[in-house]
């Protein structure tokens, strides 16, 4: 057993000496030093498995020996006995406290007591050191993400409070990155759990390729990571760091076989240029990421402001809307569809409006938040009950073949259960499905999905209609009009002519309507405004026509009268 004694006082050393060689067990390998400057260099040069320390050494004393020892890792390796001329318990106290295994007075000093302390002072720092290899390893599970090895929510927040403590006494900023994956669900939806764990760990790769040695990674959880930058001196070096992640994710990543294109939002956010605290500058960083998932994803973009009040504005949207929901307060508009060879209301679409209260909200705001937060779910479901009461009522009174326009969201389409719901619906309110007509976007079939597409199919093989809204904004692709089950193609307002000298509209609406014609689709022509317009509708046989000319959306008890008016 090699110890090592470090001592100042000659007679002290040849005490403890003596007992050493007159113990029963005589295998000791004994070096010393007479200062605690030398006794750590000779831990550092040697391994020892036992530290005799006096307490009273010149210049620097034992404890802040055992202080430096045990900050070390696997606590220095080492168990230490202290041995002081005081009997002071306080004094034994704080050296156990500090990390000694045993104190021994050095009047009690004897080859018995010695070998003793030896003995089981190694054994309970074998002891200790198994402790705190566990304290270690949990203490690693609490702080690290499973998946990724990235550190976690929890170290990261600790990591952010000094950084931000330490940027208060350099002056220089920190800078934060909010990162979160684009379409991710598609990739778990499409592929698999584990294709989507594998993806995260690749993106976890090539992301540090980015990063400089001090930058700190951390994932929040989900697909939601952040990344601390210390010691910031201009805002170009975070759109340095941030522009160079996102060029590297121009390479497509390989999964399994798949090559996913896989694209990334950030956010970022500085302190104390955007935020006078860490939780307002993770905040920051959020809403910037947020908007530049608004902004069309794949984009970097940088707090300002005004996007605070567009934040808040946009919670406030969705706490209100909850409690809309709860209590079934929205109101449903109609806005006639009118045969365009008689000027005859054949049906009406279907439009939700805000409740009439001091702080109202058009569709266009609500209805997006609806869609991220998938409130949409339970607010498309509040519309076909609310709307097919009102279809069943005006069937029964003016005319069985009434239809209703009723329009679902791409998140709809993602629902297997959407068809029997349908269904479930129109058999409770006793109305034909070739009365409701389905009305979808463009958007709802870019991505071409399996889920989508056997949706919609299932609605048609049932008999209800699938319109397609606003042909002739966007895409316009001819593929979604062969490849899905449309039967109605609804031509957005774009397309209408609203001065009357510009020819090129008109052709441009001709060339549209005639092809869709050949290929045996119903035209409803959208935002009619002008007797000019409605003139070129006429002249060019479209089916159906739908605006604020002939008519604006209105309640249902405006409508009623139209149609008693109508059908008297």
């Amino acid at each position: 057993m090699r110890i090592l004694i470090v001592d100042d006082d000659e007679i002290d050393i040849a005490l403890v000496k003596r007992a050493l060689s007159s113990s029963l067990q005589n295998s000791y390998e004994v070096k010393e030093a007479d200062s605690v400057a030398k006794g750590l260099a000779l831990i550092e040069a040697e391994t020892f498995d036992v530290i005799l320390l006096d307490y009273h050494m010149p210049e620097v004393n034992g404890i802040e020996m055992i202080i430096d020892i045990r900050s070390r890792p696997n606590l220095g390796n080492t168990a230490i006995i202290v041995i002081s001329a005081a009997q002071d318990s306080s004094i034994a106290l704080n050296c156990i406290e500090a990390g000694a295994q045993d104190f021994i007075p050095k009047i009690d000093i004897s080859h018995v007591k010695l070998h003793q302390a030896i003995i089981h002072s190694k054994k309970r720092f074998e002891m200790e050191q198994r402790m705190h290899e566990s304290y270690l390893a949990l203490k690693n599970m609490a702080e690290t993400d499973q998946l990724t090895g990235l550190h976690n929510r929890y170290y990261f927040d600790e990591t952010l409070k000094f950084m931000i403590a330490n940027s208060d006494r350099s002056k220089l900023s920190v800078g934060m990155l909010a990162l979160d994956l684009d379409d991710f669900k598609h990739v778990n939806d499409s592929l698999g759990h584990h294709a989507g764990d594998q993806l995260l760990v690749d993106l976890v790769a090539r992301v540090k390729e980015c990063l400089r040695i001090n930058d700190g990674f951390a994932r929040l959880g989900g697909d939601e990571f952040a990344i601390t930058l210390a010691n910031v001196h201009s805002v170009e070096e975070v759109n340095m760091i941030a522009n160079r992640i996102l060029s590297s994710f121009q390479k497509p990543f390989l999964i399994d076989g798949h090559r996913i294109k896989c694209t990334i939002s950030m956010g970022a956010a500085l302190y104390p240029n955007d935020a006078e605290s860490r939780v307002q500058l993770v905040k920051c960083a959020d809403i910037a990421m947020y908007r530049a998932k608004q902004n069309g994803k794949n984009a970097l973009r940088f707090y300002e402001s005004h996007y605070q009040n567009e934040f808040n504005r946009r919670f406030l949207i969705q706490s209100e809307m909850s409690e809309i929901l709860r209590k079934s307060s929205f109101r449903l508009f109609y806005q006639p569809v009118f045969c365009a060879h008689n000027d005859k209301i054949k049906g009406v679409e279907a439009l939700i409006r805000w409740p009439d209260t001091p702080k109202s909200y058009t569709p266009d705001e609500f209805i997006p938040i609806a869609e991220e937060t998938r409130l949409i779910h339970d607010l498309g479901q509040w519309v076909l009950t609310t709307a097919l009461t009102d279809l069943a009522s005006w069937q029964r009174r003016f005319d069985s073949n009434f239809a209703m326009a009723i329009n679902i969201s791409a998140l709809q389409l993602q629902d297997p259960q959407l068809t029997q719901k349908i269904i479930d619906e129109t058999t409770r309110h006793g109305v034909r499905p070739d009365t409701i007509i389905l009305e979808i976007t463009e958007t709802a079939l870019l991505e071409d999905d399996e889920v989508t597409r056997e949706t919609l199919h299932s609605l048609s093989s049932q008999g209800f209609k699938i319109a397609l809204d606003d042909f002739g904004m966007g895409f316009s692709s001819i593929s979604h009009l062969n490849n899905f089950p449309i039967d109605i193609v609804k031509l957005d307002k774009s397309l209408q002519n609203k001065v009357p000298s510009v020819n090129n509209k008109k052709s441009l609406l001709e060339a549209v309507t005639l092809m869709l014609k050949l290929l045996n689709f119903i035209v409803v022509a959208e935002g009619i405004e002008t007797e000019e317009q409605l003139l070129v509708c006429h002249e060019l046989n479209i089916d159906k026509i739908q605006g604020y000319l002939l008519g604006k959306p209105m309640p249902g008890n405006i409508l009623e009268e139209k149609l008693l008016a109508q059908y008297q």
